[in-house]
């Protein structure tokens, strides 16, 4: 029996780490758009297909990352993305020269391709055995990341905008020598694994993986909306206050998210994966049915807001969750690579969502209500697996892993 997720200490080494990345993106992101605007004269469409780059190719190129830390390691590619996140970040510093700042922040997207599938498969190898607690974790750092970071990023942002790069640089060099220091530990995990040559053939050939990227796909699509669409809605609604109205909510829903996680846990360990995924989706839909009541009362927002962090809680970290526990070691950072696709749903979200909120708001909102279900769905229909046993599952032979049988369910 595996030992609880707090006494496992390379586990709580990757998520100290975790939160130091995320709290690094969250004081740089959000401004970047702010930092286009006042070096340049392009359109709020330019800018954001800029900035949207990061994520497209985080989205395509995580394949490539994932199989790349298979095979040469992942620790060793998590520290060469922080090698270029601080050369980028340095580099953003220094210049403020258009066609540099645009080559640079694509360089980011690079950047997070090397790091976030590593990052994953390490998670996942340091909670073998688990109910993949790793996940829940690491959405914890998220929105932690998200109350502290925009506040670091406005602070320095306000005294000087290029501050916004030195911030990332200074912490992920801190983040470099936490890895190097406990490199013994770290680089441990993923030693010893079997190499197999044609790794990206078997997660191109996995069914249920698939069906957990479409899922994903789905929910962060659903997602996107909170905080690109909706506050449009909120703009429409609440006109001069809307900025601090839904800050205030934008608060709440991350202040929430930390404590909202550990009774999902609770959850989690006694029902099925698909029940989660169904009071998740459900939780989704009814937090955008209250949204479209804000013209009536303000309270019906503040209700949504804490439906709607019930469903981020139970549905966001939840693909995840399951390529953890389905997944041989050997492949993890293939099978979390591939799975960076679904957030697409990120990009494409807001873009569907603008589109349906300019016919009306009560198409916008019911035809991503009845969408928010689509996760559940597609979660429910996968093809059943066997369990893997504690320390992840290295199968031999290609029959056995295509008659293999895994139960979505939490464990006891």
């Amino acid at each position: 029996m595996s030992a609880p997720w707090y006494r496992n200490r390379p586990l709580l080494l990757l998520v100290v780490g975790s939160q130091l990345n995320t709290i690094a993106f969250f004081a740089t992101l959000p401004f970047l758009t702010l930092y286009l605007s006042d070096i340049s004269t392009l359109n709020a469409a330019t800018i954001g297909g800029i900035v949207g780059s990061i994520a497209l190719i985080a989205a395509f190129g995580g394949f490539l990352g994932g199989i790349v830390a298979d095979r040469v390691g992942a620790f060793t590619l998590i520290r060469a993305g922080l090698v270029v996140y601080v050369a980028t970040y340095l580099a953003l510093a220094l210049t403020s020269r258009l066609a540099l700042v645009i080559g640079l922040i694509v360089l980011l997207g690079v950047a997070r391709v090397l790091v976030e599938p590593s990052m994953k498969k390490l998670l996942s190898l340091a909670s073998s055995g688990s109910d993949g607690i790793a996940f829940r974790l690491r959405y914890v750092t998220l929105c932690l990341g998200a109350v502290v970071g925009p506040l670091v990023g406005a602070t320095l942002y306000a005294v000087n905008a290029w501050l916004i790069f030195v911030l990332p640089v200074v912490v992920y060099l801190v983040y470099l020598g936490f890895l190097t220091a406990n490199r013994g530990r770290l680089g441990a995990l993923d030693r010893g694994g079997r190499r197999e040559s044609r790794d990206w053939g078997h997660a191109l050939a996995d069914r249920t993986l698939l069906l957990l990227i479409a899922a994903g796909f789905v929910i962060f699509f659903v997602f996107s909306q909170f905080e690109s669409i909706f506050p449009l809605f909120v703009k429409d609604v609440r006109g001069a206050d809307a900025v601090t109205y839904f800050s205030v909510l934008l608060a709440a829903n991350a202040a929430l998210g930390i404590v909202m996680q550990f009774p999902i846990a609770w959850l989690a360990r006694r029902l099925p994966q698909r029940t989660i995924a169904l009071i998740g989706s459900a939780a989704f839909a009814a937090s955008l049915l209250l949204f479209s009541a804000l013209p009536l009362h303000w309270a019906f927002a503040a209700a949504g807001v804490l439906l709607w962090t019930v469903g981020e809680a139970a549905l966001i970290p939840l693909p995840d969750i399951v390529i953890h526990e389905i997944t041989p070691d050997s492949r993890k950072g293939t099978y979390f690579g591939l799975a960076e696709l679904r957030y697409l749903g990120f990009f494409l979200g807001p873009l569907a969502g603008g589109a349906l909120l300019g016919i009306g708001p009560s198409l916008y909102f019911a035809a991503m209500a009845v969408f928010a279900f689509g996760g559940w769905l597609l979660i429910r229909t996968q093809p059943s697996r066997e369990p893997a046993p504690p320390g992840g599952r290295e199968a031999t032979d290609d029959a056995d892993r295509e008659n293999a049988g895994f139960e979505l369910a939490g464990k006891e």
